[in-house]
């Protein structure tokens, strides 16, 4: 078991995060932002399986066959876009993406940022969470909407940098507010 550096891992992670949520206006998000990750259902299986330079969720899925670790967390933290899946609601009982609010997208896009930081290191590049995110997106279940505004972020991250990426968070949590 490596408790010092799954700590020290996941605590670089979520510093990242609220500093990232801090510059989009999510203050409350940013402070709060994967807590669940010290429980001991998460933190356990986390030092367990811990390796540095991935998720400890990997491993864990590898060895047992799925992460308990991942079922906890992805079902207490609305910024993944596995929360938002649910029955389409047209009632054919086919699983969709539902639509994340604004503030949910913003926060998965800081969330990837800080993840491509803290495993790739020096070799992070403003495109590093574009990459990552394209390696699967085909499989992802996600809301049409929510599709084009995560990429959109994650595209001009790539392309014009981190901020001008949090200047497009801002906008879209501004679009959504007027909206309502």
């Amino acid at each position: 078991m490596n408790i010092k550096g799954h700590f020290e891992t996941i605590t670089r992670h979520k510093l990242l995060v609220m500093k990232y949520c801090f510059a989009c206006g999510l203050y409350e998000q940013g402070l709060a932002h994967d807590l669940s990750k010290y429980s001991p259902t998460e933190f356990i299986p986390g030092c367990i399986y811990y390796q540095g330079d991935h998720s400890p969720n990997e491993a864990e899925r590898a060895a047992r066959g799925y992460s308990s670790a991942w079922l906890h967390h992805k079902g207490r933290n609305k910024h993944h876009l596995e929360y938002w899946i649910d029955y389409a609601p047209d009632g054919d009982h086919a699983m969709a993406g539902m639509r994340m609010p604004a503030r949910y997208v913003a926060e998965m896009v800081c969330d990837r940022i800080a993840a491509s930081k803290n495993y790739k290191g020096d070799k992070y590049t403003d495109a590093a969470a574009w990459e990552y995110y394209d390696r699967s997106r085909d499989h992802y279940i996600l809301h049409p909407e929510t599709r084009k505004e995560l990429e959109n972020c994650l595209l001009i991250l790539r392309d014009e940098g981190e901020d001008r990426a949090f200047a497009e968070a801002r906008r879209m949590l501004r679009e959504q507010k007027k909206n309502r």
